[in-house]
């Protein structure tokens, strides 16, 4: 328990250390800064994967990865037609709610005696 906690914090000094290394070398080519960068996010990813909640995290976007294959997606005349709907949909939602606003603005003026 302790020991995963030595190396979570490790990774995320590890981490930090690859980020402020990539600002300080900011007179170099942007490659190298990225390069800086990544390097970093591999060596902080490659210590998280050897503590318990390392583990538990790759296995959760193992399993993430299985049940996004496994999704139907919409057809492209299906997402059209959606949209279409969706589409009209706040269009007569929009001059619904125009339409109440102007009969309670009239109703406010008139019961104020204020406007024409």
């Amino acid at each position: 328990m302790v020991m995963d906690k030595l190396k979570l914090s490790f990774s995320a000094l590890i981490f930090m250390a690859g980020i402020v290394g990539s600002y300080m070398l900011s007179d170099l080519p942007t490659v190298i800064r990225v390069l800086c960068v990544l390097i970093g996010f591999a060596l902080a990813f490659g210590m998280l994967s050897l503590t318990e909640k390392g583990r538990e995290f790759i296995q959760f976007g193992r399993e993430a990865i299985v049940e996004t294959k496994k999704v139907v997606w919409p057809t492209k005349k299906e997402t059209a037609q959606t949209t279409g709907i969706v589409v009209v949909f706040v269009l007569v939602m929009a001059l619904v709610l125009w339409g109440i606003d102007g009969v309670l603005g009239s109703l406010i003026r008139m019961i104020l005696g204020v406007g024409d």
